[in-house]
């Protein structure tokens, strides 16, 4: 087994433990917010990782072109469906957990109270 091999290896297992923890994280964080955190985090990092390997694994110019764009992909959309979802969470009065220190919107008037949606 070769070194490239090894790091391939070594880059898809860490990326299926990023993804692992980030099931985890699903199960036992305290709320919507923090869950969905830990989802968007994992939902970057873990494909770059696999994607990373499976580049080791099988060096070409064409497999670049296609893992760059893939995984440019992955990550904006991750980073924009994140921050959607908690948006639709936040405007719909999902509570966060007591433990939250501040909320920068609610001085904007944003949350929505009641099933009408005024304010």
């Amino acid at each position: 087994m070769t070194p490239l091999e090894i790091a391939s290896m070594a880059f898809m297992i860490a990326g299926g433990l990023v993804f692992l923890g980030g099931a985890l994280g699903l199960l036992r964080l305290r709320d919507f917010y923090a869950r969905l955190s830990g989802v968007t985090i994992c939902g970057g990092l873990a494909p770059a990782l696999i994607l990373l390997g499976l580049f080791l694994d099988y060096p070409t110019w064409e497999n670049a072109w296609k893992i760059v764009l893939a995984l440019l992909i992955q990550l904006s959309t991750a980073a924009i469906g994140g921050n959607a979802l908690v948006r639709a969470g936040y405007l719909t009065g999902t509570a966060p957990t007591e433990s939250t220190a501040f909320d920068d919107l609610e001085e904007a008037g944003e949350r929505r109270s009641g099933e009408d949606g005024k304010a």
